[in-house]
């Protein structure tokens, strides 16, 4: 990757993909960026959350010019496959290069979004290209609560102008993206002594797609948990089921790619299990082998373990989960082909503590169908028993087609491609909302080279795009 060219940013994405960088746990990477900051010689501030904002001066001719905010976060989506041996806090990722494209061995690549610092660094490193003053801020956070963003110094930006570095469209210009919120369930169980004599097996679904549970849920791509939970569903009204464990998921943002469950049955029934299953497999097949080729729904028999959840906790959780929606809600009327509203199932955990803990989260760009869905979640999840909360929630970034930024974005892209740039909003969660709110003042575009699989580890990086992209952000620096 290194002999890539140009190679300044490819050195970059290289040296970021070796320092661990989970979300809430970004110390190595704002400690290199600090050490940047002072090889180069470049004024820099962290603020109380760590934040981390590296200023470069305007190139000769550029002083007058307005200052620009170029913006990327520093955390990454840590997804790895089942049987991946690798530790998010202490390993470097395993990049490699595949017919045009850079991946990962089996975890998530991390260029989203660390080829937006990488090209942020290449440019405060850089003494060839034209620009006004620079600001460029690294976030901390994005991926687990946009923690960084919201806490965000309200003194420390003084550009007018940002151009955030987090979308994963070649040749697409956002200007504007969803808000979310999200909410959490927790369903309290009892356990009771297993049922001797029964069938203990493990149903699993896996090699589903997963990804990001904005920019991917239009796709129609399966939901491991709804699949799952979907079986054991129909299994428990023809059989006495019971379930000792349910692991769905991980991420609230990532659609799950992976669940398992552990139940048991009669033994009388053990032949009648695998008989259902076949049946449950051709219908999925038949319902999702179009987008899910590589889904796999298998059974192992285990040992009967001492515990279960009791009779009526399970039966309560298994119709929450089949009645909880997942997928889209609405699309826009504005903006033709855009999400406006959806939720995603994310992830079903057992605790020490005799808890099932259910975590969804939600998105709109109408910040009352946010809501909506949310409470719609709520009141499922509630009828089941459980107690539910809410988080924070982040605002949506409502397009500006008038801003001065993405005139020029539109013009760079003409000049250089002799092409049409498509002008977009995101189902996805983007920082500007967070930043507008801080900053009323910015004009905000965002833009970056094109991804597939972000939040799984399908995670890959165009090459040729990345090159693109670097071309038409340095353009728009030094005509801005």
């Amino acid at each position: 990757m290194k002999t890539l060219e140009p190679s300044l940013l490819w050195n970059f994405f290289h040296d970021i993909n070796q320092i661990p960088r989970p979300s809430k746990k970004e110390e190595k990477v704002i400690a290199y960026l600090k050490e940047f900051s002072g090889k180069y010689k470049l004024e820099s501030k962290t603020d109380a959350a760590g934040n981390v904002l590296i200023c470069k001066p305007a190139t000769a001719g550029y002083e007058n010019r307005k200052m620009i905010v170029l913006q990327s976060h520093m955390d990454m989506v840590c997804e790895k496959n089942s049987g991946t041996e690798f530790n998010f806090e202490t390993d470097a990722i395993q990049t490699y290069i595949e017919d045009g494209w850079v991946k990962a061995k089996g975890t998530t690549l991390g260029a989203d979004n660390g080829i937006g610092m990488s090209m942020m660094l290449a440019i405060l490193a850089s003494n060839e290209l034209q620009h006004p003053a620079l600001e460029c801020l690294f976030t901390v956070d994005e991926e687990t609560g946009l923690t960084g963003a919201f806490a965000l110094d309200n003194n420390l930006l003084k550009g007018t102008v940002l151009i955030n570095l987090d979308s994963e469209d070649d040749g697409e210009i956002f200007v504007g993206c969803a808000g979310g919120i999200d909410t959490t369930a927790e369903l309290s169980y009892t356990p009771e002594k297993s049922i001797e004599n029964y069938f203990a097996f493990t149903v699993t679904v896996k090699g589903l797609l997963g990804g990001h549970s904005g920019d991917d849920i239009d796709k129609g791509r399966g939901n491991a948990n709804k699949i799952l939970n979907r079986y054991l569903w129909n299994l428990s009204k023809q059989t006495d089921l019971r379930l000792h464990k349910f692991d769905g998921g991980n991420l609230r943002n990532a659609i799950p790619r992976e669940a398992t469950a552990l139940v048991s049955v009669p033994y009388s029934e053990k032949e009648n299990v695998r008989v259902l299953l076949n049946l449950f497999i051709s219908e999925m097949e038949g319902e999702l082998n179009a987008v899910e080729p590589r889904m796999e729904i298998t059974i192992d028999s285990e040992k009967l373990p001492e515990f279960m959840i009791d009779k009526k906790t399970t039966n309560l959780l298994l119709n929450a989960l089949y009645a909880c929606p997942h997928g889209i809600k609405a699309m826009s009327k504005d903006m033709p082909g855009l999400v406006e509203t959806s939720t995603n199932l994310a992830s079903i955990k057992m605790n020490e503590d005799n808890k099932i803990v259910i975590t969804t989260s939600q998105r709109s760009s109408v910040d009352s169908e946010k809501y909506d869905i949310a409470h719609q979640v709520e009141s499922v999840l509630t009828l089941a028993g459980a107690t539910v909360t809410h988080g924070d929630g982040y605002p949506g970034w409502k397009p500006n087609l008038n801003s001065d930024v993405l005139k020029t974005a539109q013009e760079s892209y003409r000049k250089l491609f002799d092409a049409e740039p498509k002008v977009r909003a995101i189902h996805a969660g983007l920082e500007c909302g967070l930043f507008l709110e801080k900053y009323p003042h910015l004009d905000m575009i965002s833009i970056g080279p094109q991804m597939y699989g972000v939040h799984s580890p399908d995670e890959r990086l165009s090459i040729s795009s990345t090159q693109k992209c670097w071309k038409w952000l340095t353009e728009i620096l030094s005509t801005h």
